[in-house]
């Protein structure tokens, strides 16, 4: 007898089979769902760490980073406060360049951007905070431009009066006598000797005279012994204008550098400095409004943050009471309105007219044999950097000339300055930071400055260098450079001779005398060397805040 089993299943077998069903799909809903949280929180902490937003009174800063090392660079920032401070910097920017030569023409400013973490729409429109960013840098710039004064080395001081603090030791002699530990594989105590001009270079004397082993640090020495022979200097406070604080900054930074000490003990005399300030009556007359620092280093190297990974520096610059004064610079915090930048110091420190005249003459006349030339090192460590693209262009062009600074060499005036005086133009990439003295040492050697960052100069120097970049240097993308293989020697080469001699006249005859700090005891009637164009503009601003 057939026994016949049908196929189909209980009601209760369907049941349970859909209950089993409904748990591997919802087992396997949180699953995902696990993963798209998880997935979302790591994008947040990924965008976390290449950005931050920091709000300050009605100010937006936004900050795009790879690296939150304190020598980045800058913030992008938007805001309406005329004279807001950014605490901040990254190391990506995008920002208008000046025109760029091609052949006998030069193109219309561009747009440039720097770093991957900041992009703009396809019609090249600028992102706009990168632009509200640009417009505060330029309107920070015209304000130090209308501080310039008229005043020449021959007239009177005329009631402006400069009232030098005699600080306890602690703050800068003591500081000197520490040279020895500062930079282990430098002889750093011959550079600051000679109140910061280091060695005098006598061996051929090809150059002429007031040619010195100059360190860049040494602006602080140089700017302290120049202002106690001023003869604007007075003695009595309530005769002053301006306030001078000879702090020696940069060297307290420098000493603790290559130390394992804590970040109170590298703040301490920065605070022992405002301290000491705050009990003076002019400090609490005016706030410090009408007080003058000159710091030899770069601004960042005194804006560490509470929040900055990075151990370097101190925090000077960020304190409260710091904020009124100037600061006088070799590098400055392009978003600070007191932060005004001045030229590095070079090697030559004329003592006469006819020392700059000689000067001059010999540079314009000098057979400039190589077309372009570049001295410096690759840093391969430098995400952004272009110099190692710019090496490899540059020794493979029989009409450039490198001197490879990861040698010796570059720590002797001779072999800078031999190179120079003998090219046409000089590369000049950002290296720790985007200003180098190197542009100034061009500069004086009468070859064109290349310049691929517009924070290397155009704003940085408003006392110094004039607002038309093109009279005196060359600007080249370096994203051209680095995305679209560039070849800058073949594009310098597109320069005509006439703009070439036409630019380096402007630069030896108008600019060169202004780039230099004089001797210390120097007495120039025709021409106003960096010092004195910095004093005299700071006795202008002085005045204008007393009435």
């Amino acid at each position: 007898m057939a026994v016949s089993i049908s196929r189909r299943r209980s009601k209760p077998y369907r049941k349970q089979e859909a209950k089993q069903s409904y748990f591997y799909f919802s087992a396997i809903y949180n699953f995902l769902s696990r993963i798209s949280v998880a997935l979302f929180l790591l994008i947040l902490i990924y965008m976390w760490c290449s950005f931050s937003t920091i709000i300050t009174g009605n100010i937006v800063h936004v900050c795009f980073s790879s690296s939150r090392k304190l020598h980045s660079l800058y913030c992008l920032s938007a805001g309406t406060h005329p004279s807001f401070e950014i605490p901040t910097s990254t190391n990506n920017h995008s920002f208008l360049a000046p025109r760029i030569f091609e052949g006998n023409n030069a193109t219309e400013p561009v747009k440039f951007s720097v770093g991957s973490n900041l992009v703009t729409s396809n019609n090249g429109r600028y992102d706009e905070e990168v632009a509200n960013a640009v417009k505060v840098v330029e309107e920070h710039l015209q304000v130090h431009r209308s501080w310039r004064s008229n005043r020449t080395n021959a007239e009177s001081c005329s009631g402006e009066g400069i009232y030098v603090y005699d600080l306890p030791s602690k703050f800068n002699k003591d500081l000197v006598g520490q040279c020895s530990k500062m930079i282990p594989w430098q002889d750093f105590c011959s550079y600051l000797s000679n109140d910061g001009f280091g060695k005098a270079i006598i061996a051929d004397n090809k150059f002429g005279k007031g040619w010195y082993q100059t360190h860049q640090y040494s602006l602080e020495l140089i700017f302290h012994s120049r202002i106690l022979k001023h003869p604007c200097r007075v003695y009595n406070e309530n005769e002053a204008k301006i306030f001078y604080v000879p702090f020696y900054g940069g060297l307290d930074v420098l000493r603790w550098h290559f130390k394992n000490v804590s970040n109170d003990v590298k703040d301490g005399l920065s605070l022992e400095l405002v301290n000491w300030l705050q009990r003076q009556r002019p400090w609490k007359r005016n706030e410090g409004k009408d007080h003058v620092l000159v710091l030899g280093k770069i601004s960042w190297d005194f804006r560490r943050t509470n929040n900055s990974e990075s151990p370097w520096g101190t925090r000077l610059l960020e304190l409260e009471k710091m904020q009124n004064p100037i600061k006088i610079l070799i590098e400055r915090q392009p978003w600070h309105a007191n932060d005004i930048g001045v030229p590095h110091p070079t090697y030559f420190h004329p003592s006469s007219d006819n020392d700059i005249i000689s000067w001059q003459l010999k540079i314009i006349r000098s057979n400039r044999k190589s077309l372009v030339s570049f001295a410096g090192a690759a840093r391969s460590d430098a995400e952004d950097s272009i110099r190692r693209i710019l090496i490899d262009q540059c020794s493979s062009n029989g009409r450039c000339k490198f001197l490879n600074c990861s040698s010796a060499k570059c720590n002797e005036a001779e072999s800078i300055i031999d190179v120079f005086v003998e090219s046409e133009f000089c590369l000049q990439p950002p290296g720790d930071s985007p200003t180098r003295k190197s542009v100034f040492d061009s500069l004086i050697s009468g070859c064109i400055p290349v310049l691929f960052d517009p924070f290397t100069a155009y704003y940085q120097y408003p006392w110094h260098l004039p607002e038309d970049h093109d009279k005196y240097s060359v600007f080249i993308d370096k994203k051209e450079v680095k995305e679209k293989n560039l070849n800058v020697v073949e594009r310098l080469s597109n320069v005509s001779s006439r703009e070439r001699e036409n630019m380096r006249r402007y630069i030896v005859y108008e600019l060169l005398p202004g780039l230099v700090y004089a001797d210390h005891n120097a007495l120039l009637y025709k021409f106003q060397d960096a010092f004195a164009i910095t004093i005299n503009n700071l006795l202008l601003r002085g005045t204008r805040l007393a009435t």
